[in-house]
């Protein structure tokens, strides 16, 4: 799962075109250029703010999700007027994360399971105790004080760096 600004989540009883005139805003974009990013009209951005259509079709989600930087599940939400699930964990990447360092952004898609640089499954709980990783702020679990960094990892790090 993963920990998104709480700007980017829908409000409770958030209209859709309300959503999509927050999140725009929040860009900095014009309608145009919401519209050229997501690949659609910029008549359809209009009326969808003006609350004149309240459906979106695969296409128009899935292009406006990536325009406004959204889970389209998020979109999803707002249509049917759920709420979005918060997030329990953190996925990050055992390999590619640098410890004290935020998680890489393609991480943080809900969708992903595996690390796009290297292939190694995402991990959101501590390999010792199973807790959900909520922070990467520390190298270390609370809960158990295992390192959320492998060593054998750090291990293998270490020593083709020396070779280099």
């Amino acid at each position: 799962m993963q920990l998104l600004e709480a700007e980017q989540a829908p409000k409770p009883e958030e209209s859709l075109g309300n959503y999509i005139l927050r999140q725009r805003r929040r860009l900095g974009l014009t309608q145009k250029e919401l519209a050229t990013q997501a690949e659609v009209h910029s008549q359809s951005i209009g009326k969808l703010e003006r609350g004149k259509t309240q459906q979106l079709n695969y296409k128009t989600r899935q292009g406006l999700a990536y325009a406004l930087q959204v889970p389209a599940e998020y979109l999803d939400a707002v249509c049917k007027g759920t709420p979005v699930a918060t997030a329990q964990s953190l996925d990050f990447c055992p390999n590619c994360w640098q410890p004290g360092t935020p998680p890489d952004p393609m991480w943080l898609d809900l969708r992903s399971h595996y690390c796009f640089a290297c292939g190694t499954q995402l991990r959101h709980q501590c390999i010792h105790c199973q807790q959900p990783i909520t922070s990467l702020k520390h190298r270390f679990c609370p809960y158990c004080g295992t390192a959320y960094k492998s060593t054998e990892t750090t291990a293998g790090q270490a020593q083709q760096s020396m070779s280099d």
